[in-house]
């Protein structure tokens, strides 16, 4: 597989997360609460996860890898409950602001943990990056009052609990079947979520009904399939780029509310999603080109 295909599935899994909002909005509409909604996500997201890992390759692994998949699970879980504070304290526009500054952090993971120190192509790409996620959230045409601190931390610790989810899931046992590894990381964060949220809607049949049809697509599209196309993708392309990459659930966001929820979109939020796109592409096409820079010096290197 090429390295824009690795490039392309990370670029969907971060789609994905762009689809929730509009889920979300539905689920709320029905009348279920955050913890309902939550909750159902992460629980049928990893029945899903396991179904498909029924029919999968399947590896022994120890007691160890288990626990560490467990673990590297849980900031999958924590991102959506600390994002959901944020959303509390915050508007809309401004908590997802908070939210995207995964796309610089994951850079500097790369840099502390991988010793890659970011390009300057890499610094212009987040730089556009980050002035279009400011105009995709509609900040530069709001008014309103001083935003809440408070929202402000929970939005933060999301974009490093996200981030760290980024980077966990392309780096530890990479060995492990991608489906497999996404079983685990899925119920690490099932765990976590179900420990603050308890799971009480599991004992309530008309609860259940009503929040089953939300919460299998919540649970597809922001539990089963990220960590699934993180595990195969991020181990090619690294938490640098792939963090980039991810950057591509604001414009289907913001999309999917202008065509399917019909709310308003200025021509100031269409620049940014425009400007996200440019900073998705420009960041692969440089890194795409220094892969084959290298790739030719090993070539010349071995005719010598």
């Amino acid at each position: 597989m090429k390295h824009w295909h690795y490039a392309l599935i990370v670029f969907i899994g971060g789609s994905c997360y762009g689809v929730l909002s509009t889920f979300v909005k539905f689920a709320y509409s029905a009348n279920l609460s955050t913890p309902e909604v939550t909750g159902g996500q992460y629980f049928f997201g990893a029945v899903l996860i396991w179904i498909i890992f029924l029919f999968t390759k399947k590896i022994k692994f120890t007691f160890t890898q288990t626990s560490k998949l467990l673990l590297s699970g849980i900031p999958f879980g924590l991102t959506s409950l600390f994002y959901y504070q944020s959303l509390q304290r915050l508007d809309a526009a401004l908590a997802i602001v908070f939210l995207f500054q995964f796309v610089w952090i994951g850079t500097v993971f790369d840099w502390i943990f991988n010793k890659k120190r970011p390009s300057k192509e890499k610094l212009v790409s987040i730089t556009i990056l980050l002035i279009g996620s400011v105009l995709a959230a509609n900040i530069v045409l709001q008014e309103g009052s001083v935003p809440s601190w408070q929202g402000g931390i929970w939005g933060l610790l999301a974009a490093v609990s996200f981030t760290a989810s980024v980077f966990l899931s392309g780096s530890v046992e990479k060995d492990i079947p991608p489906v497999q590894k996404s079983a685990l990381l899925s119920t690490g964060a099932l765990i976590v979520v179900f420990a603050l949220y308890p799971p009480t809607f599991l004992f309530d049949v008309s609860v259940l009904s009503n929040l089953a049809p939300y919460g299998l697509l919540l649970g597809l599209f922001g539990v089963a399939l990220p960590p699934l196309l993180f595990s195969i993708g991020m181990p090619h392309i690294g938490p640098g780029l792939g963090t980039i990459l991810v950057a591509s659930e604001l414009p289907v966001a913001v999309t999917l509310s202008s065509f399917v929820l019909l709310e308003h979109i200025s021509w100031t939020q269409w620049v940014g999603v425009l400007l996200i796109l440019i900073g998705i592409v420009s960041g692969n096409i440089k890194s795409d080109k220094g892969k084959c820079k290298s790739f030719n010096k090993e070539i010349l290197a071995h005719e010598m």
